[in-house]
């Protein structure tokens, strides 16, 4: 089955991209710092969601130093919205590494920047590709699918076996003299011709020595072990409020959404509870049911994360008097103005139902 030199396959990528690469601001760059910026936004993130988010934080934080000053919570407040925040705390991290301890100065090789928290294989492979022309070889979900369909790979991608497979092939690939070009290349071609879901086989360059599309397998290709079923999970927050603000707490739970506000979390096991018991048995031990007044249950807001499918209710409480010291150290939780609440960084069902209620 006749399949593509290596020579040959880089030459046509290339040529390829050349005519069809999209503008983006990353691409016009060698700065160490805006390439690492825009590789950390997009992990698991389409580039239409994370362009914003990119030119938001290169003209806030124009420095690696800039990063490395700002607030954790400020930091998450620019993230607010991307999901996924640890992404958020381990680039905060890693710029507060690189400021103090390498002189606010990138590392230049693969190695070394491996040595980063939160730079893997992937993303140092792009930065050392993409500002060094280090001869490393990306391998990403589109490079996994154009590798497999391509060259017929028939390794489970999400295997340790099929993920050293696909990267030996690549670094057999790669040029020595356009290791930058060709990494956007691959990558571009697996975005906007070789898609998941009807990709454009009639006019891809690459048609005649692709093994997928003259064996009929372009819709099985790459290989892919069944995700894990999703868990459902029911949150049921009280919004506690006294003259026109606002309780909430910040999470200190070593979870995606540690260092964000939200307010007073129950968890059930299903959409429906009975508040009245939650308040006298969890919130306020010490009072009635009767004392507090609680408004209608909001809508339920629905977010879904790799293996969660959260559904979220809230609560409205206002209350006849301020929180007394000891209650709020025993529950955590702080008063907050309106316009103090809009700064702080939130996970985003709690800020989609705000927008909806509060601001």
């Amino acid at each position: 089955m006749p399949t593509p030199e290596p020579v040959f396959f880089a030459r046509n990528l290339i040529s390829w991209y050349e005519r069809h690469q999209r503008s983006l601001p990353w691409r016009e760059t060698k700065d160490p710092y805006a390439i690492w910026l825009s590789e950390v936004i997009l992990q698991q993130t389409r580039v239409a969601q994370g362009l914003p988010y990119y030119l938001d934080f290169i003209s806030t934080y124009p420095t690696v130093s800039d990063l490395a000053l700002a607030p954790t919570d400020e930091v998450l407040r620019h993230w607010q919205g991307l999901g996924y925040y640890s992404r958020a705390r381990n680039m905060h991290h890693t710029a507060q590494y690189i400021a103090s301890e390498l002189g606010g100065v990138f590392p230049t090789t693969y190695p070394e920047l491996l040595k980063l928290r939160g730079i893997g294989p992937y993303t140092a492979a792009a930065i050392a590709s993409f500002a060094f022309k280090e001869k490393v070889a990306v391998v990403d979900g589109n490079v996994f699918r154009v590798l497999a369909r391509v060259f017929g790979l028939s390794d489970n991608i999400a295997s340790p076996a099929g993920k050293k497979a696909f990267q030996l092939l690549a670094d057999t690939l790669i040029p020595a003299d356009q290791p930058d070009t060709y990494n956007q290349a691959i990558m571009e071609f697996g975005a906007i011709q070789c898609t998941p879901v009807m990709p454009d086989c009639l006019f891809c360059p690459l048609q005649q020595q692709c093994f997928a599309f003259i064996n009929g397998l372009v819709q099985v290709l790459p290989h892919k072990s069944k995700a894990k079923a999703s868990r459902e999970r029911f949150f049921h927050y009280l919004v506690l409020s006294w003259e026109e603000k606002y309780y909430l707490k910040k999470r200190t739970q070593n979870d995606i959404w540690q260092g964000l506000y939200d307010f007073y979390l129950h968890e059930a096991d299903s959409s429906e509870i009975d508040v009245a018991t939650v308040i006298t048995e969890s919130l306020f031990p010490d009072t009635t049911a009767e004392k507090i007044m609680t408004g209608p249950a909001s809508k339920i807001y629905k977010h879904v994360l790799t293996h969660q499918k959260i559904y979220a209710r809230f609560y409205l409480l206002p209350l006849q008097s301020r929180l007394r010291e000891d209650t709020l150290a025993s529950l955590d939780l702080k008063l907050f103005t309106k316009a103090e609440i809009e700064q702080l960084p939130k996970a985003i069902m709690i800020d989609k139902y705000l927008k909806d209620t509060v601001f």
